[in-house]
Order: C-alpha cells, then sequence, then structure tokens
C-alpha cells in the first residue's frame, strides 16, 4: 500500500486509482497517521541491532520528510493529504499522529532538529488552539475509511489519543 514516488500509504487497494478533486491520489491524513503513528511504537518496541530495524527507520524518515511538507501555514494537516483546498479545515486525530512522529524522529536523531523542530512546535501548538476551554479536542473526523470533512465540534476518543501520544514526544523533547 506503500506509494514510494509519494511517500505515503494508500487506505487499501481501492485507492490504487482513485483521484481527488483536484486530480491528485487519494491519501487519508488519519490513515497515514496511523501508519507513521505506528512506525514509532515498532521502533520503541524493536530492539537495536535488530536486522527489520533499518527498515523501518528509514521508512519513518521518509514518511517524516514527506509529511512535514504537507502541513499547513497554520501547523495542521487535512484529512486529505494531498487536496487541502478540497477539506480546507484542520483535522486534530492526523496531525497528533505527525506531531508524535515528528517530535519521536528529533527525539531520537532520525530526523535533524534544526530541519524539523519547527514543524513540531507549529505542530503541537495547533493542536494546542484546538482545545476548547472545557478540555474537549476539537476537529477530529469521525469515524470513517477515507478523507471526511471536519468542523471545530467534532471529537472523537482516538483524537485524544493522538493527541496524548504527541504531548508524549513533546515532553520528551522539553527534557
Amino acid at each position: 500500500l506503500y506509494d514510494k514516488s509519494e511517500k505515503l500509504f494508500f487506505r487499501d487497494h481501492n485507492y490504487f486509482e482513485r483521484k481527488e478533486a483536484n486530480g491528485q491520489k487519494v491519501f487519508w491524513g488519519r490513515g497515514n497517521g496511523w501508519v507513521i503513528g505506528g512506525l514509532v511504537k515498532v521502533l520503541k518496541e524493536l530492539p537495536r541491532g535488530t536486522r527489520s530495524r533499518k527498515y523501518y527507520e528509514r521508512l519513518l524518515v521518509e514518511m517524516g520528510e514527506r509529511v512535514a511538507g504537507l502541513q499547513d501555514p497554520d501547523g495542521y494537516w487535512h484529512a486529505s493529504l494531498l487536496d487541502p483546498v478540497a477539506y480546507p479545515n484542520p483535522e486534530t486525530s492526523g496531525s497528533g499522529f505527525f506531531v508524535y512522529a515528528l517530535a519521536y524522529g528529533v527525539n531520537t536523531g532520525l530526523l535533524d532538529k534544526d530541519k524539523y523542530l519547527p514543524a513540531v512546535l507549529k505542530g503541537w501548538e495547533a493542536l494546542r488552539q484546538a482545545v476548547f476551554p472545557d478540555g474537549k479536542l476539537g476537529w477530529v473526523q469521525p469515524i470513517g475509511s477515507n478523507p471526511r470533512q471536519t468542523t471545530r465540534d467534532m471529537t472523537e476518543v482516538y483524537g485524544v489519543g493522538a493527541f496524548l501520544l504527541a504531548g508524549s514526544e513533546i515532553h520528551r523533547l522539553a527534557d
């Protein structure tokens, strides 16, 4: 499901030929967030020196470079990574996973701190801005299998989970 030229993952084989309104391939933000967040979880458990570790590290670096370049000026990522015009609102579950993975990459030296720290900090600030005074996290795309519009009032527990994962790596970064 990995598109080597785009350095992103398709949701499944049904998306290989689908296109967004702008003609770009369909790469779901949260779906790619789950992947890059999963890479972090694998790398945290996989012992150094394991033969397959380099593969997962390389994949995290490739995806990290790509997703950092897809961050919008406000610090968010969108439900569709390659068509933010069709999905102009932020999407915080994917954004949370991307901040988590990029911060992990910086914390472990897999990603260059000077290059990626600005995206991490901008993403974290965007996520903080999406938290209501009562603690609710907004802009979370509901359960689904492809890009969908979000609104400020939408929330889901997995969005909060991604936010907390991002916060855990931001905390490590601060130390």
